[in-house]
């Protein structure tokens, strides 16, 4: 395992403090609100994992499906001697299927602040690419990125977002996070971003609401966590998960909602539930692929490449410095 003297970073973790506050400050606002990010402790993580698996969540087949049939050419737009930095990498099972095409790759760099996922994403990894020098981040990707120094010159810096996490942000932050992205990558890089497709309303919301209750218990687990590390009081009976499709904003909209009048301690915090309130917790934006190259171009960015599954549902698209940025 090419680890070398690179070991794994949790730097920017929050304290419990910051993680008190940032959840005050959410359901103080009206609508109340917390960030998506506290989806992934552990087990939250491991959930994630079974929704893939999901009938419903087309998301990840859709997504395998292109890599496999396009893994080739995508390999050969990047071209040799890519630092192949991924951001949210997880347990890299779709990251394997590109870098067995790339091109005498410089070093992987898996972004993640899991450390769990993180550890078992490198272990896969070098079990299939003992030679591949790794160089691991355990941080926030939305964060500026320290990169570690490579172990020898790239000609590339190409940013891998696999998945739909971009999907996740809201407009404004989607194209926040991009120019951070267009910094980072270099004045030769790249970006390589998974983007999910507007399709018709049944389809993505079953999605989000698949029959064996994963994605249920998912984001419920969010308020276990909040038990756990924050010492509140969420009775997760009384609470009910919600998704649904808003088709003017292009978005699945998840949310909490509390299925009675309650209230609950966050730190010296009361919080009153009214009956029905539903606080939200998960965008879950859906492109055409014109929406995501006017995105694209608010960041600098242009798109050069577009890489979908034969059904159209899922999209990888490569980005490149625009000559207007």
């Amino acid at each position: 395992m090419s680890v070398q003297a690179y070991v794994v970073r949790d730097e920017q973790r929050p304290p419990d403090n910051a993680l008190l506050q940032v959840v005050q400050r959410g359901l103080r606002s009206q609508p109340k609100r917390l960030p998506s990010w506290l989806f992934y402790d552990e087990q939250g993580s491991a959930l994630f994992e079974q929704i893939c698996e999901q009938p419903e969540y087309y998301l990840t087949r859709a997504e395998i499906a292109l890599l496999s049939e396009h893994a080739a050419n995508i390999a050969e737009v990047l071209g040799p001697d890519v630092r192949l930095v991924e951001y949210g990498s997880g347990h890299a099972i779709k990251t394997r299927l590109l870098l067995e095409h790339l091109a005498t790759p410089v070093a992987w760099v898996p972004v993640e602040l899991s450390s769990e996922p993180l550890r078992l994403g490198m272990q896969r990894m070098a079990q299939h690419f003992p030679e591949l020098p790794i160089q691991p981040l355990s941080v926030d990707f939305t964060r500026p990125l320290r990169l570690p120094v490579p172990p020898r010159a790239p000609r590339r810096t190409v940013l891998y977002f696999p998945g739909s996490t971009i999907g996740n942000f809201e407009e404004r932050e989607a194209a926040q996070l991009l120019r951070k992205m267009r910094g980072e990558m270099g004045d030769n890089g790249g970006i390589l971003v998974g983007a999910d497709l507007k399709k018709d309303r049944a389809t993505i919301e079953a999605a989000y609401n698949d029959r064996a209750g994963v994605t249920e218990a998912f984001t419920l687990n969010m308020l276990t966590r909040l038990n756990r590390e924050l010492g509140c009081n969420f009775e997760l009976g009384a609470f009910r998960h919600r998704s649904r499709y808003n088709a003017m904003a292009g978005r699945i909209e998840t949310y909490i909602v509390s299925k009675r009048e309650q209230r609950v301690r966050v730190g010296r915090l009361q919080v009153l539930f009214r009956e029905d309130e539903a606080m939200l917790v998960e965008y879950s934006c859906k492109y055409s692929l014109e929406d995501f190259a006017a995105l694209a171009a608010t960041a600098g960015l242009a798109v050069q490449h577009v890489w979908t599954d034969s059904a159209g549902m899922f999209s990888l698209q490569y980005l490149t410095r625009s000559n207007a940025g």
